[in-house]
């Protein structure tokens, strides 16, 4: 299931990539500037190199001066050309930062939502290789002039019960059809991973060597089949790599929902019964919930820069780590403007945040700054919780 934690880590990763964004777009509007003020090679007029190169300089510092402070200052002694070129630089300054923004909010949201299409097709997975085994059942082998005698329980997975139950499933059906899961698209590769990766596996091995296994037991050949050999192997591996450039977050969260659905069977489903988990108990609400924690946080970075700066004074702000900032920004944003939860659990999930993607002194820094400034915004009236078990501050 996707809660909360994993939305917030999601939307910090996409919030450092933003930011790493606008130090690249801070150079390409610099580089707009020096362009702008190169010799022109079409005229035939006498042109001061050394000038426009000081020129340049000077519309450059413009440009960054006026980045920092966030408010507009033309500078009188520069020239109108100079002016001109600076407030253009700006303008594409924001213009890439906004295409940006929206980029990877919506690339931020379509990671979390394709996150069932990925545990559909490790289900399908399963559903192929039972098919493949039924496929194989009886076959005469070439230059054979019999089919080659096995026990029944060689083709167990191909008469596996939990996954006749699945494959049959109306809903599961219906998501196959939505994510364009199509296990002929996968034939040769279905083939290749279950004569290199299945057969030789030991928990298989015992598998086939039951007479009519019981349901349970069906069950237990498809959970260590997802664990041992679809999540471990790098061929699959590499699969799921390539339909996902988040895999190595989003793995555990597929796998997860991947178990779920095998797990909740009980061998009395109907066809149109619901055997799939939820991406989420309430995704309209998280979903809700994960945009404007991303929106908010960069609508408020100004302000809480700023804040923090002052409570870090011996400190360069810009020497802070960028994940500390990223994370002490969404931190502060969150426990301003979600006032359903609670300071302390906003704390201990951006600390946990710290202890996993910043430096290893970076839980003591962030823990420390959001305890002090949770409380100076608690008095001063900003942070104000309210809702089931929180003090409404009034």
């Amino acid at each position: 299931m996707v809660n909360r934690r994993i939305l917030r880590v999601k939307a910090f990763q996409t919030l450092y990539a933003y930011q790493q964004c606008k130090y690249s777009n801070a150079n390409l509007a610099q580089d707009y500037i020096r362009e702008a003020f190169l010799p022109d090679l079409n005229t035939m007029e006498v042109q001061d190199k050394g000038q426009l190169k000081r020129d340049a300089e000077r519309c450059v510092q413009l440009f960054l001066a006026n980045l920092q402070q966030g408010t507009w200052q033309t500078g009188e002694e520069s020239s109108e050309k100079i002016k001109h070129t600076a407030i253009k630089a700006m303008d594409l300054f924001h213009k890439y930062n906004k295409k940006d923004k929206d980029f990877l909010k919506q690339n931020m949201l379509t990671s979390v939502e394709n996150i069932p299409g990925l545990y559909i097709y490790a289900i399908h997975m399963l559903v192929d290789f039972g098919a493949h085994v039924r496929n194989e059942k009886g076959k005469k082998r070439k230059y054979e002039a019999q089919p080659l005698v096995q026990p029944e329980s060689v083709h167990n997975l191909g008469a596996n019960k939990a996954l006749q139950i699945i494959g049959e499933n109306h809903g599961f059906r219906r998501e196959c059809n939505r994510f364009q899961v199509n296990g002929q698209d996968l034939e040769l590769e279905i083939k290749e991973w279950f004569r290199e990766l299945v057969k030789p596996n030991e928990d298989y091995q015992r598998y086939i060597g039951i007479e009519n296994p019981s349901f349970e037991e069906d069950k237990e050949i498809l959970q260590s089949l997802l664990k041992k050999v679809l999540f471990k192997s790098e061929a699959v591996i590499s699969f799921f790599q390539d339909k996902d450039l988040n895999w190595s977050e989003n793995k555990s969260i597929v796998r997860s929902l991947a178990s779920k659905v095998i797990k909740n069977l009980t061998g009395d489903e109907e066809n149109t019964d619901e055997i799939l988990p939820e991406l989420a108990l309430n995704w309209e609400e998280d979903k809700e919930f994960f945009q404007n924690i991303y929106n908010l946080t960069i609508a408020s970075e100004d302000e809480f820069s700023s804040l923090i700066a002052q409570k870090t004074k011996n400190w360069d702000v810009e020497r802070i780590a960028l994940t500390d900032r990223v994370i002490l920004i969404m931190a502060l944003t969150e426990m301003v403007n979600f006032p359903s939860i609670p300071t302390k659990v906003s704390i201990n999930e951006y600390i946990d945040i710290s202890k996993t993607y910043s430096t290893p002194k970076s839980k003591q820094f962030v823990n420390g700054l959001l305890d002090t400034l949770s409380k100076e915004l608690t008095e001063k009236g900003k942070i104000r919780k309210s809702g089931r078990g929180l003090i409404d501050n009034k």
